[in-house]
């Protein structure tokens, strides 16, 4: 679903919540004359409480894989470049040859930082794989030196550098693609809004007391946090993303080297 259609079903959700618990209120009021009893206002309080809870613990799981998401960015940055300068210190060949490979591997990237291919799953996909072949291309120079070079200190830290390289390329991979708020806790949030402004709606109903009108704004105002936490959630679409800057100044920096 697209984030406006997230919006537009919250916003349906709650407000039809609402209106069942105000014509439920209704006819609790006007059958028995006590309906306003049945539910005080502090059931509604505490409701309402949870319900405010809920949204915190589903926001901070949001906000910390967003956090995540920067710090891996970050770091597979620092080790790609950390990689490019110590292959400076290997033999020629491979030094050249590894280089032009690492240089690919930013390009990569760069195409992989571009939301349009984000939105495109054969076409990431298809960058993944390219990705993951340039790094398979880089341990087979990698492995013939070290066996060549088993005492090379230097070599061993270009080694470590490569290692780091390609584990940070999964965790970044799977973080973005796969780390998501579970169905279960989307599930459990919808449930708990329709109970605690279904409360909302038969307390109108039947105290007559209270604003329809403040309904309706708590109602916008909730499915206002819902595409906040919905667009951090997804970092293909949206206004909220991680800037893939860093990745493009590195790619910068390494073009400008190979002339």
């Amino acid at each position: 679903m697209s984030l406006w259609l997230v919006g537009l079903t919250t916003l349906g959700i709650v407000l039809l919540a609402v209106y069942i618990g105000y014509r439920l209120g209704k006819f609790m009021q006007n059958r028995t004359g006590d309906g306003g009893e049945l539910f005080s206002g502090s059931v509604v309080t505490a409701s309402l409480g949870l319900l405010a809870f809920m949204l915190a613990f589903t926001f901070s799981i949001a906000a910390n894989r967003y956090t995540e998401r920067k710090q891996i960015l970050l770091d597979e940055v620092n080790t790609i470049g950390t990689t490019y300068l110590r292959a400076d210190f290997l033999p020629n060949p491979p030094r050249d040859e590894i280089k032009k490979l690492l240089r690919e591997y930013v390009d990569m990237h760069a195409l992989l930082a571009e939301r349009e291919n984000w939105k495109n799953f054969a076409q990431l996909k298809k960058l993944v794989n390219e990705a993951e072949s340039v790094q398979d291309k880089l341990w087979s120079y990698t492995v013939p030196l070290a066996i060549q070079y088993p005492e090379s200190k230097v070599l061993g830290l270009f080694i470590s550098s490569v290692n780091e390289l390609i584990d940070l390329h999964t965790e970044r991979v799977v973080v973005a693609l796969q780390y998501h708020i579970p169905g279960t806790i989307w599930g459990s949030l919808y449930l708990l809004s329709i109970l605690a402004f279904g409360l909302v709606g038969y307390e109108l109903g039947a105290a007559n007391n209270g604003s329809v009108l403040v309904s309706i704004i708590m109602a916008i105002t909730f499915t206002t946090v819902i595409l906040l936490i919905t667009d951090i959630d997804r970092p293909n679409e949206g206004h909220i993303y991680v800037s893939q800057e860093p990745m493009l100044q590195l790619q910068q920096k390494l073009n400008l080297d190979a002339h």
